[in-house]
């Protein structure tokens, strides 16, 4: 179909035919789009011991693993995920991203698996394929509730730089460790397909959902900072370190935790001992954590409610943070890095959903620009506006996928562009619009209109659709397909098809419906057609099935009777496949002015409408789209300058402030 578009006039009966969904009604996913009546999720919960040995890059583990079952079906099998073997030479990951994966390591070494049944474990044969490992069990396990506890045991050498994600790096006062997908970790088995086994191919994840407990051994001296809450202060902060995130706790700015005095005075007096840094995050589907003794450390008060419930491990108040090395330090660098965390977290929970952990770190790392739960990996050398843009979009995939939790190895548009469309308005919203508005790779990279950027991508007959799945959308097409395309369509969703009232109570009622959930891009479009009263299937079709636009024509400007008193006909064609409302402003000879907005329901049986426009002195000009607020494809026929020669220009102008009240002529 696309082809065809592209070759041939616009058609109506299949620009709005029935939309089919890729995923159908049942009793997990209703009409509605929400969670089914027998909706279920499964749960893992952690308990996770490491120790990071600097003198070999190495990290060890053992944790303990509770799985419960509440989907309907018994399990005869586990599948757990181990990331860090995408580092193997021929791991499928080396040969899908070649450029990505030139350096290797021995991966992960699983040194044992047990199923732990009252008190007794009993050891299990894991067979590890790449990036899974799948555990035979003894006798199933049942659904609706049944769980068992798993003991595993690993150790594994961390990349250098080349890791991108989890590595260890080079300050200038010495190493740092930015540490994730550093433990084995349940794969999720869902409603679609059982057991989703994708490989990791370094694209990004999907998890489900349980409390976690982690400790991090380190030498004394090192700084750890990880998702969630540290529940053991009293052991490994200073006095002063104490008083100091008390003073945060109450100080709308940032208070200085750890600093550059402090950091001296550590690296000048090497240790041999350990300590051991413990972490509670509940409700989540990762974690991750960053170690050094390099790292100064800020925070502030996050303007948020105490977390309700009965987890006293996640005490009020709650901070927004900020660790970063000496070379991060700067008065548009690092030292702005808590101010942004702040507004991100704040704006965020006020605008759409209420952010659901005690604290949010911002870390200033090599550069992987990656997020987890609680803590976001970014780079020491980002400024400016860049380190806004980067430190507000890792924030803002707490929202997507991390609060909602789809499978983004599979539907990228659901995690990087729905992401991306809420940093836009993050943007606008941070100190009166300092970095407004967003203009990065992310987000219209050449002028800064989207409008005007996306449509070279509609126009490139390569570019991917929006759903075409994570792995198969190359370097190429990453940031303009799946960021900025995803982001776009949701503005034009907002603010020319629906309007901000109407979409934001359906794009929230989105996030709450499946809030640590697994929504699939099915239960997104019914949402939001159900909530905001509105048939979508023509826009779903075009911008995220096909990589179709709008292209609007004014093919001329005439007078009833050839008399400018009696009024003017506008005649418009629509030559675009995504017939988007678009507006057509009329300016008189007087200067005065008007605008109509022609609805997309104005081309379901035809793709020419010729207007009526009242008026009683002659047009001056016509321009559809004046304020270039959609992609049409071909603005060179988007207006129309009337000539004064032989016009009639007596009468009386309509009033600038009215509307139009534009009709299709008889």
């Amino acid at each position: 179909m696309v082809s065809a578009a592209w070759a041939a006039e616009p058609d109506p009966f299949q620009i709005f035919a029935p939309l089919s969904y890729p995923q159908p009604v049942n009793a997990y996913h209703s009409g509605n789009g929400a969670p089914g009546p027998m909706a279920w999720k499964n749960r893992a919960d952690y308990d996770i011991h490491v120790q990071i040995d600097p003198a070999t890059h190495s990290l060890s583990g053992s944790e303990t693993l509770t799985y419960t079952n509440n989907s309907p079906d018994t399990l005869s099998t586990l599948w757990l995920q181990l990331d860090q073997n995408i580092y193997q030479e021929g791991s499928r990951g080396a040969y899908a991203a070649p450029q990505r994966h030139q350096d290797h390591s021995d991966g992960v070494t699983i040194e044992a698996v047990a199923l732990n049944v009252d008190g007794k474990d009993i050891p299990l044969t894991p067979v590890v394929s790449d990036t899974r490992m799948q555990l035979a069990l003894p006798q199933v396990l049942a659904g609706k509730g049944g769980h068992l506890t798993l003991k595993i045991s690993w150790h594994y050498t961390v990349p250098g730089e080349w890791g991108g994600r989890t590595a260890f790096s080079q300050n200038r006062d010495g190493e740092m460790y930015e540490i994730a997908q550093f433990y084995p970790r349940m794969a999720v088995y869902d409603d679609q397909r059982g057991w989703d086994t994708a490989p990791y191919l370094g694209q990004e994840f999907y998890l489900d959902y349980g409390d976690f407990d982690y400790s991090v051994t380190v030498p004394k001296g090192f700084l750890v900072a990880g998702s969630g809450v540290l529940t053991n202060p009293d052991t490994v902060l200073s006095t002063q370190e104490r008083d100091r995130l008390a003073q945060a706790a109450s100080s709308e700015t940032r208070v200085q935790i750890r600093t550059a005095e402090d950091v001296q005075a550590i690296i000048h007096q090497p240790q041999t001992e350990t300590q051991t840094w413990k972490f509670h995050m509940a409700n989540t589907r990762d974690v991750a954590f960053v170690a050094s003794p390099t790292l100064q450390w800020d925070a502030a008060r996050l303007d948020l409610p105490p977390l309700e419930g009965s987890d006293t491990k996640n005490p009020a108040p709650r901070l927004a943070m900020s660790v970063y090395p000496a070379e991060a330090v700067g008065a548009t660098k690092w030292d702005r890095s808590t101010e942004y965390v702040k507004h991100a977290i704040e704006y965020f929970s006020g605008k759409w959903f209420p952010y659901p952990w005690p604290n949010a770190v911002n870390v200033g790392g090599h550069g992987a620009a990656m997020e987890y739960p609680g803590i976001v990996f970014d780079g020491k050398k980002d400024a400016g506006a860049e380190l806004f843009w980067v430190t507000t979009h890792e924030l803002g995939h707490g929202w997507f996928p991390m609060i909602v939790g789809s499978n983004e190895r599979r539907n990228a548009f659901m995690d990087e562009g729905f992401n991306t469309f809420i940093d836009v308005y993050a943007s606008d919203h941070f100190n009166h619009g300092e970095f407004a508005p967003k203009h990065d790779v992310e987000f219209a990279p050449q002028t800064g209109h989207p409008a005007d950027d996306i449509v070279p991508v509609l126009k490139d007959k390569s570019a991917p659709v929006l759903m075409t799945p994570a792995d198969l959308v190359s370097e190429k097409y990453r940031h303009s397909v799946t960021y900025f395309k995803g982001a776009y369509g949701l503005q034009l969703l907002r603010e020319q098809i629906l309007g901000a009232a109407r979409f934001d109570r359906a794009f929230q009622h989105y996030i709450a419906l499946w809030a640590f959930r697994h929504p699939t891009p099915s239960d997104f479009f019914r949402v939001m057609e159900s909530e905001s009263g509105e048939d979508l299937s023509w826009f779903w079709r075009g911008w995220y099935f096909n990589n179709w636009g709008p292209d609007y024509s004014l093919k001329s400007v005439s007078y009833v009777n050839g008399n400018p008193v009696q009024g003017a006909r506008v005649q418009v064609e629509n030559r675009g496949w995504l017939p988007l409302p678009v507006v057509l402003a009329i300016t008189w000879m007087d200067g005065s002015s008007a605008r109509l907005t022609i609805p997309t329901e104005t081309w379901y049986q035809r793709n020419t409408v010729t207007l009526q426009i009242p008026g009683k002195q002659a047009i001056r000009s016509a321009v559809l789209d004046p304020d270039h607020m959609i992609p049409d494809l071909n603005r060179a026929d988007n207006s129309f300058t009337v000539k004064l020669a032989g016009a009639h220009t007596q009468g009386t102008s309509a009033a600038v402030s009215s509307p139009l009240q534009g009709a299709p002529a008889p």
